[in-house]
């Protein structure tokens, strides 16, 4: 259990959330939601007790073991993989190293080696009564996708995703009974995704969890903490029921409001009329009383923002969208496209997927010419527009100019007012416009990369990865405006939410290089997987 009291944070004289006072229970595991910049992972840091400099008190009992996802992908590169996940029980891990150590170069006829060599094997009994620590390890792994044979290798020979990977199995393997974690999902595969969901689902503990992932929040969560209006509310549920509670909580707070309002106008109107009249004295006194206790709520405007993500193709398609004929491409000996054909018909959203590494971005770049294959041949329909999201938008935004510059520079015969109204559409308001590039975050620069194709009207829209950095309030409209959209997609995803929203076809790619094409929608997808798995 973990007890917050009387919990203020202030940076400067901005109050990120002031008063807060909860208890966070045993067997409820708590979705943290709230706009960017709101202050979920300020809060979770000092849960965490990575951050202490704040009023009030955060209470967890000592005897709690308290586990918390590193974000230092790279802060265990001379480690074993294996070890870095015995890391995570870190009491076992020193015991563990240091018995090696002893029976390495360790004196068995002193005393004192003996000793300790006991006091050691005490503390391994403790934390691995089973001593199968190092096959659950290598479970654990396994089920994240890192096979046996690679757990010995040193963990810098692994990239970024499995390198996350890892940090996962690290806070999951010692079962805490406190467990904190902040955007778990981010860069994960589908199939990575699934199984942690399912891994959380069975912890027993405290959980608090910060994710954009809408899919993996309603799986996942019982409960709701919901940072807004400098408050940190409590609901329960998932977060589809949190969405409906909090907009009849707002509905019903407006008709209240109205309600309120119309009997003020009333209650005025007669004190006006009757104030002055002798015989209706009284009864104005009376209701000039009860004006005055009458007490009209503001609605606040909550810190979310809903952006207005449109796109609108400017040219007609023919009859001829895009046709891949045998398509490869290779990395030296890795092949990650192995002769892959599909055609896309005017009007089709697809969503590719794929696990980590098996080639979506390869198969992206090459379709819009920033990569050549090592044998292809792609053939565009004669009308087509494409219009690109890369992955890496943090390496293409860039420069010293403003946010207005930056986009005006694809079209400087573009009126300055549509450029302001989109960049205004995206949340960035007059000031923020004059902001410089170089300054602003990846989720902004994701807005300002969807502020581009909006302006670019392109009638084949290909998107790779556009929800990261984006919050839930951006995917939730970016995900509609691809649905409604008259035109093509190609969107590689791992957001699941993203994907049932606009998608017609599914196209997967396998590890060997070939491809699953599906007609259909990603929901009808998975059930059709699960079922051939039952």
């Amino acid at each position: 259990m973990v007890r917050v009291q009387n919990l203020t944070m202030r940076y400067g004289n901005r109050v990120l959330f002031q008063d807060i006072n909860l208890k966070l229970d045993r067997h409820k595991r708590y979705g943290l939601i709230g706009a960017n910049g709101a202050g979920k992972t300020t809060f979770l840091k000092i849960l965490s007790d990575q951050i202490n400099e704040f009023e009030g008190e955060v209470i967890i009992p000592k005897a709690n073991k308290v586990g918390v996802l590193g974000q230092n992908q790279f802060a265990f590169e001379d480690f074993t993989i294996a070890d870095a996940v015995l890391y995570g029980n870190k009491r076992l891990y020193d015991a563990i190293k240091e018995k090696e150590e002893l029976y390495m170069s360790g004196d068995f006829e002193d005393d004192a080696t003996n000793n300790r060599l006991a006091e050691l094997e005490t503390i391994s009994v403790e934390e691995d009564p089973t001593y199968e620590y190092d096959v659950n390890i290598g479970k654990i792994l396994e089920n994240v996708g890192i096979p046996v044979e690679e757990h010995q290798n040193l963990m810098s020979t692994l990239d970024s995703a499995d390198k996350f990977k890892v940090l996962l199995a690290q806070v999951l393997y010692p079962k805490p009974d406190v467990l904190f974690l902040d955007e778990p999902t981010n860069n994960q595969d589908i199939e990575t995704i699934t199984w942690l969901e399912n891994e959380l689902q069975r912890h027993q503990g405290t959980m608090v969890v910060i994710s954009h992932d809408r899919h993996f929040l309603n799986a996942v969560v019982t409960n709701i903490l919901d940072v807004d209006y400098q408050k940190i509310r409590e609901f329960t549920g998932t977060y589809d029921d949190w969405y409906i509670a909090a907009n009849v909580l707002a509905k019903q707070m407006e008709l209240d409001n109205a309600k309120k309002l119309k009997e003020k106008d009333e209650l005025e109107a007669f004190v006006r009329r009757f104030s002055a009249n002798a015989s209706k004295a009284k009864q104005a006194t009376s209701r000039q009383r009860k004006l005055d206790k009458l007490e009209i709520e503001d609605i606040k405007p909550s810190s979310r923002r809903d952006p207005s993500i449109v796109f609108k193709a400017k040219r007609t398609m023919g009859d001829e969208a895009l046709n891949v004929v045998n398509v490869s491409h290779a990395y030296g000996d890795n092949k990650v496209l192995n002769d892959i054909s599909f055609k896309v018909v005017p009007n089709e959203k697809i969503a590719l997927i794929g696990g980590n590494g098996v080639g979506k971005t390869t198969l992206m770049k090459i379709l819009v010419e920033e990569m050549k294959p090592t044998a292809e041949e792609i053939h565009w329909g004669a009308t087509i527009e494409p219009s690109y999201f890369p992955q890496d938008t943090a390496d293409i935004i860039e420069g010293e100019g403003t946010l207005y510059d930056w986009l005006r520079a694809f079209d400087p015969k573009r009126e300055i007012a549509e450029i302001r109204n989109c960049l205004g559409r995206m949340l960035f308001n007059g000031e923020q416009q004059e902001k410089s590039v170089v300054s602003i975050s990846g989720g902004e620069k994701h807005r300002m990369m969807l502020s581009k194709m909006m302006l670019e009207n392109g009638n084949f829209l290909l998107l790779d990865e556009p929800s990261n950095h984006l919050d839930l309030e951006a995917i939730v409209a970016l995900g509609e405006a691809l649905h409604e959209f008259k035109g093509n997609v190609i969107c590689a995803s791992h957001d699941r939410e993203l994907l049932d929203a606009f998608a017609n076809r599914i196209i997967e790619i396998q590890h060997d290089g070939s491809i699953i094409d599906f007609k259909g929608s990603y929901e009808e997808f998975a059930q059709e997987r699960a079922n051939a798995k039952i």
